[in-house]
């Protein structure tokens, strides 16, 4: 039997933010050099993804590619001559445009893979076509329906796209003691307590939950909003917090390396996102701790969330709404119950980190294999 080749992988990142995106790269590579590749990172010298990698084993670079321009393109060049990557991955829209003009003056460029992983609207327009189907080999989408909606508005062929969900490790999320986590975290311990982990972002709805906190603490029984993240709206959230009155009411957690103990820590995880998701990670780390979700129809968020029986989706933008929900899931435990084995149960057969492991790894493998064969990619 002829085992597998091992390949040398290359990540690029240019965004300098931390979220989902950043960790599922980190992830990945970890898994992947778990398994044997040799996988490296460059990155901005400013990112936070640039302090995070050693934490995970993964070898990184910094280089100047945070913009579209000379020094980038020439640096990045310069790194793929060195290092002669058998593949590339790219995962904004910076890195993956010098990625790809990078690779026209190589005589032998390694194929490009563009990981998307947000569904916000890709151009239309002669150049985006070009990035996508003619520089890159292949497109990843981290949901079903980011990958349905290239389909269908930009009219990419589906045999160039394929969805490939961020996994997490499920040995480290699963359900916990809501009481030794609260005293671990320094959270309240009676009461019920809602939260949200996320970055601290326009699009993940932190106003929107602020707003419909304000109405369910009208008249429910005293819970308290948890709200774990740091990120740019930072002081927009306390604002508002203290425009609503609910100072004594919302705990700004900030950022916790570890989030397992807040999320075992809560009654009901919330993410009222209203744009650019695809599966989101803390959503599905909720559920892998076996708590019952609200959240909306946003993104690929539909393809692991069946209303009344794995979280409850309410409509993007809509407060009140949001307010009835969660005040009538506080007030009926045995429908959290349910809802929360019915995530588990979906967390633990659709989001283990090992299926993301093994679909990348062989998607990868069949990108690199005409190189194998003496056909390397001939720049387009």
């Amino acid at each position: 039997m002829t085992s597998q080749p091992l390949l040398h992988i290359l990540h690029t990142e240019a965004s300098e933010g931390w979220g989902g995106q950043e960790i599922r790269i980190l992830t990945e590579a970890a898994g992947l050099i778990g398994r044997g590749h040799r996988v490296e990172l460059v990155c901005t010298p400013d990112s936070t993804i640039l302090r995070a990698a050693p934490g995970y084993g993964v070898p990184v670079t910094a280089l100047p590619i945070g913009r579209k321009n000379w020094r980038g393109w020439q640096a990045l060049r310069e790194f793929l001559i060195r290092r002669q990557p058998d593949v590339v991955v790219s995962h904004s829209s910076t890195d993956s445009w010098l990625t790809a003009i990078a690779r026209l003056s190589l005589p032998h460029p390694p194929p490009l893979v563009r990981l998307r992983h947000i569904s916000a609207p890709v151009p239309h327009n002669a150049l985006t076509r070009w990035l996508y189907l003619r520089a890159s080999r292949q497109i990843v989408t981290t949901g079903e329906a980011l990958k349905q909606t290239l389909m269908r508005d930009n009219g990419y062929p589906p045999e160039r796209l394929v969805s490939i969900p961020t996994g997490i490790d499920l040995t480290r999320f699963t359900p916990g003691n809501r009481a030794a986590a609260r005293a671990a975290t320094g959270l309240p311990a009676a009461g019920p307590l809602l939260g949200i982990i996320a970055t601290l972002r326009s699009w993940k709805g932190h106003d929107d939950l602020l707003d419909a906190f304000a109405l369910l603490a009208r008249d429910s029984p005293h819970p308290t909003l948890v709200i774990v993240g740091d990120g740019p709206r930072q002081a927009a959230i306390e604002a508002r917090i203290a425009n609503h009155g609910l100072g004594q009411r919302v705990i700004l957690a900030g950022k916790q390396t570890d989030v397992v103990p807040w999320l075992r820590a809560l009654d009901i995880f919330v993410l009222p996102s209203y744009a650019n998701e695809g599966v989101p990670q803390a959503l599905m780390q909720a559920m892998a701790c076996g708590l019952p979700v609200v959240t909306t129809p946003v993104g690929s968020i539909p393809e692991i969330i069946e209303p009344g029986v794995t979280g409850l989706l309410v409509p993007p933008r809509d407060p009140p709404c949001l307010a009835r929900e969660l005040a009538l899931l506080l007030n009926d435990p045995h429908r959290r119950a349910m809802l929360g084995a019915g995530a588990l149960a979906m967390a633990r057969w659709r989001c283990g980190l090992e299926i993301m492991l093994d679909r990348m790894e062989d998607l990868l493998r069949r990108v690199v294999q005409p190189a194998a064969d003496g056909q390397r990619d001939r720049a387009p």
